[in-house]
């Protein structure tokens, strides 16, 4: 089990929203150095939270691994004093019958974040479907995001940040050439299409806490428990986004 752990972030406008993990580690320490800002920003789906996450997430699977312990039961040790985001992950592993197994061509990750106040789980299914193809047939995610004003809102809201989180994951990518992005509209920066979408399955806890944000925590968890299913398939850790499936 961790008895340290340091986070060091480099960006420009950048903050350690999403570093600052409900994990408990004895030693603890989040640094953030800015550097300076050489392109504009726009805006972004979940904000930092969003490779913050991924960074914690992926790299807590890695440590599981090594230690040669099961990715869920490894969190719920580490998060005995966060019982709603325990909660959301003992949601989805119990919908999902996990077990932390590679089944043949088909791996499995999960990754749990708390962001703008709210609590989300997810597992990923992943299927490899050649030697070097893969494909995400479902997502299973868990939301405690308090008093929930409307269901449907809270579904479409999960729906659509995995949808994004996975269109960032594994398609969507930004270059630039002679100091000028090179991407201009769908055709060269393409998004998840119906075809490519997974079956998505939405939980929603029933929570008599604050109403919270839905409008971005579903993205975060989405690229590390890709990459965490990944990792399980192959032994490999991802170092680079998007991932070409």
């Amino acid at each position: 089990m961790p008895a340290g752990w340091q986070h060091i972030i480099k960006g420009f406008g950048v903050n350690a929203s999403g570093a600052s993990h409900l994990y408990s580690i004895p030693n603890q320490r989040i640094q953030v150095f800015d550097i300076q800002k050489v392109l504009p920003q726009g805006p972004w789906r979940s904000v930092a939270p969003h490779y913050n996450v991924f960074a914690v997430e992926h790299f807590l699977d890695e440590l599981a691994l090594k230690g040669g312990h099961d990715p869920l039961e490894y969190r719920l040790k580490l998060l005995k004093q966060s019982p709603r985001l325990l909660h959301v992950l003992e949601l989805v592993a119990e919908k999902m019958n996990w077990n932390g197994k590679v089944k043949g061509s088909y791996s499995y990750g999960i990754a749990a974040a708390h962001s703008f106040g709210s609590y989300v789980a997810q597992i990923l299914e992943l299927e490899q479907t050649s030697s070097n193809s893969y494909r995400v047939n479902k997502v299973v995610c868990a939301i405690d995001c308090g008093i929930v004003i409307n269901p449907d809102i809270v579904k479409q809201q999960m729906e659509g940040s995995i949808i994004f989180g996975l269109s960032a994951a594994t398609k969507s990518k930004i270059t630039i050439k002679d100091g000028r992005v090179e991407q201009s509209n769908f055709h060269n920066y393409p998004i998840l299409s119906m075809d490519d979408s997974p079956e998505i399955e939405v939980l929603i806890v029933n929570s008599a806490e604050s109403p919270e944000g839905i409008g971005e925590p579903g993205a975060p968890p989405v690229a590390p428990a890709l990459a965490n299913a990944l990792l399980a398939q192959t032994g490999v850790p991802v170092r680079e986004l998007p991932i070409g499936l």
